[in-house]
């Protein structure tokens, strides 16, 4: 069977007060253009629909329109899980009922679920839940951390795994040596939240949700699609995918990324404020965090440079030594001597260039200075 694999939607999400709803429903957009392109049988959502609990009520019509679309405009059912910022009763709400129409919601974590069956696969719905939770839900003590969590979950989903048919998990979690962002959510204090990819060895695919960079995780089959937008600088150099899911009878799965465009891409961008004025530097749109190479402060730069770029995000000083991927702005060439840095000087705190009588006063009180006469 052909599936697609996606997560960590986070509708509803801000980045440094810029709310991205507009940017979330051109991805959907494409979301919808993938799944009726590739004929999928199945969405699988691996989490995170939502960036808080209590999502606003714009990202909640956000969601119901791109379902209604998929799941009665494309026919596609639609197998969703509550990540670790999902609130797993609201999500879960109804879903009983919704699954007779093809949208298959795991919201909060029931001992006794059943698999979702299409076509050669059983989908196994493994909603994020923390050690208490899944302690409770299973009535096991002997569950402490989120590797027992997780462990409990997939010993019951093989325990209820139809005979003959392909297992996929679907699990939110964050596996051990993952490569992670600013933007996601540690799951526990000190490493406690991580779990082993050897968890997920015997699946023939596991769809994971939580890290947003697509990724495997160990095994060619166990896999992260990543987030549907770049939501913080450090994936400034990710490339957004759904991954498409080939799953045959028999043999290992295939997979192949198919990348968003995103309607303002986010991008890193550095060097030094003269040379950022004169740009724009690639498109002028774009979501952007600069980091300036001045080696003292700026007056009123992000309002200046907000006329070139009006989607700034950030503005910082340049580490010494770039740590993450980012655009340099090259340098012009300049003459260093006192007429050419007072200018400089000049323009940052009056907004203007000198004209031709102050530069004339510069020029003689300069003169008298450096010969040595007392300035009148």
């Amino acid at each position: 069977m052909r599936f697609l694999h996606t997560s960590d939607w986070h509708l509803g999400k801000t980045l440094c007060n810029a709310n991205l709803l507009d940017d979330q429903a051109h991805a959907l957009d494409q979301v919808a253009a993938m799944v009726k392109e590739t004929r999928a049988e199945a969405l699988v959502v691996a989490g995170d629909l939502y960036d808080r609990a209590v999502p606003p009520k714009e990202a909640v019509a956000l969601l119901d329109d791109a379902l209604d679309r998929l799941v009665r405009g494309l026919g596609v059912p639609v197998l969703i899980i509550a990540g670790n910022h999902d609130s797993p009763e609201r999500l879960g709400f109804a879903s009983g009922f919704l699954e007779t129409q093809g949208l298959h919601v795991a919201g909060p974590l029931e001992a006794g679920a059943s698999p979702v069956l299409i076509g050669n696969a059983a989908f196994h719905l493994l909603p994020y839940a923390d050690p208490a939770t899944a302690r409770h839900a299973f009535q096991d003590d002997a569950i402490r951390t989120h590797q027992d969590a997780l462990a409990a979950q997939l010993a019951r989903a093989r325990a209820n795994h139809p005979a003959g048919r392909r297992f996929v998990a679907v699990a939110h979690a964050f596996v051990a040596g993952g490569e992670g962002s600013d933007s996601e959510l540690g799951l526990a204090v000190g490493g406690t939240g991580e779990v082993d990819a050897t968890l997920f060895k015997a699946c023939d695919y596991a769809a994971l949700g939580h890290l947003h960079r697509p990724q495997e995780a160990g095994y060619a089959q166990v896999r992260y699609a990543g987030s549907l937008l770049k939501y913080s600088a450090s994936e400034a150099g990710h490339v957004k995918a759904l991954t498409l899911v080939e799953l045959p009878d028999h043999g290992p799965v295939r997979t192949e990324p198919l990348p968003l465009s995103p309607r303002r891409d986010l991008r890193r961008l550095r060097g030094r404020f003269e040379d950022l004025m004169r740009g724009p530097h690639g498109e002028a749109g774009d979501y952007l965090f600069l980091e300036l190479l001045d080696e003292g402060p700026v007056l009123d730069a992000m309002a200046r440079l907000r006329q070139i770029y009006p989607n700034i995000l950030g503005i910082q000083p340049a580490p010494a030594t770039p740590a993450l991927p980012q655009e340099v702005v090259p340098s012009v060439d300049r003459e260093l001597d006192p007429a050419a840095l007072f200018e400089t000087f000049f323009r940052d705190s009056a907004g203007r260039d000198m004209d031709e009588a102050e530069r004339a006063l510069f020029h003689e009180v300069a003169g008298r200075t450096l010969s040595g006469e007392a300035a009148e």
